[in-house]
């Protein structure tokens, strides 16, 4: 007897669809997992850091369903992280294609310092 289990799996989002999200204020949530010394040098705004110390706010506060943005530093971190998330329930998790460094290269006037 098989049974059939939905594939659960992150999507990969390039660099102009995130910055169209957050021109259109789309509702989503934007974690950065870098160390926290990279993160207060420099982060998208509005995200917000995520490590072992502050996943369990994440997974307490956030909805299920919202968009879920993970960023890391080049785009693969990232990926194991949006993955584990997956797991936790989020409907609809993206790893960002490039990470941070490429969006601080392509956007430089919209990173938080």
């Amino acid at each position: 007897m098989s049974q059939s289990f939905e594939h659960l799996a992150f999507d990969h989002l390039d660099q102009a669809t995130l910055k169209a999200w957050l021109d259109d204020a789309q509702p989503l949530t934007l974690v950065d997992i870098r160390d926290p010394l990279s993160y207060a040098q420099g982060h998208i705004p509005g995200s917000r850091h995520l490590d072992n110390t502050t996943v369990g706010d994440l997974l307490a506060d956030t909805p299920r369903e919202r968009a879920l943005v993970v960023v890391c530093y080049h785009g693969h971190s990232s990926q194991q992280a949006a993955s584990w998330l997956v797991g936790q329930g989020f409907e609809q998790v993206y790893s960002l294609d490039g990470g941070f460094v490429d969006w601080e290269v392509r956007h430089p006037q919209r990173v938080a310092r």
